[in-house]
């Protein structure tokens, strides 16, 4: 499969998946974090079939897989979450979470189609240059790159409900005094 199918098929995946599971307010579940873990683990079976490790192979998906932890640090600080009364936890995911994914998704898929179609030759060029074995290296590094990016947000989510979880469920009483006390302090 072309690099570029493959970043098309593999970054829609992941993007429909996750925008219909984190926007707007949605209760953080171990269902919800299962979805996540299960479509990486989908995507990785069908779309990497060999893990290159000639030359600079291994630093390029290595790159592909720090970048998509950068991205998916990024995307979960745009993933605020909060406890309820009952003590639930929710996130809610917005426009500029929403934008995180789509631009990232559509700049993966935009250049493995540039590498087919616009410059190809660069490519070729610069896998030459840095030892790079083709087209699979870079298709391995997209589809990583999105999972590592799927796997961080899972990870701070988890995170995040812990430290929720860790605090204390104040009652109304409480909450009202604690901001009066908290507004003579200013």
């Amino acid at each position: 499969m072309s690099p570029f199918l493959t970043a098309l098929i593999a970054s829609g995946t992941i993007l429909i998946i996750i925008l219909s599971t984190d926007l707007g307010t949605r209760q953080v579940t171990n269902m919800r974090m299962l979805r996540s873990i299960l479509a990486v683990v989908i995507v990785l079976a069908l779309f990497v079939h060999t893990l290159p490790v000639e030359g600079n192979d291994p630093s390029l998906q290595l790159a592909g897989i720090g970048a998509g932890v950068i991205c998916g640090l990024v995307a979960a600080a745009l993933l605020p979450a909060h406890r309820d009364a009952s003590g639930e936890i929710y996130t809610k995911g917005g426009i500029g979470y929403a934008l995180v994914w789509a631009v990232l998704s559509a700049a993966r898929v935009l250049f493995a189609y540039g590498s087919e179609h616009w410059f190809s030759e660069g490519i070729i060029r610069f896998s030459i240059d840095y030892k790079l074995s083709g087209q699979d290296v870079y298709s391995n590094a997209f589809v990583f790159m999105a999972l590592a990016m799927v796997l961080t947000r899972t990870a701070a989510l988890l995170n995040k409900r812990r430290r929720l979880h860790a605090q204390p469920l104040l009652s109304a009483d409480n909450t009202g005094q604690r901001q009066g006390s908290s507004a003579g302090m200013h």
